[in-house]
């Protein structure tokens, strides 16, 4: 699983790292991807993560 963001389409509101902090963090400077690979375990708060970004700027990819 591969975990990308638009950071041109990210407004940096955060819902994503509220769904997955292992993955998504938002400071000052933007959004960071901090796991670009997580494994299967997180599979299911990053899909909601994917649905729940206002933007749709976070794409998964199997």
């Amino acid at each position: 699983m591969r975990v990308m963001v638009d950071l041109d389409t990210c407004d940096g509101n955060g819902v994503c790292m509220s769904i997955c902090h292992e993955v998504f963090d938002v400071r000052e400077d933007g959004l960071h991807v901090l796991v670009e690979s997580p494994g299967e375990d997180l599979r299911q708060q990053i899909k909601g993560a994917e649905v729940s970004c206002p933007t749709r700027a976070i794409t998964v990819e199997d």
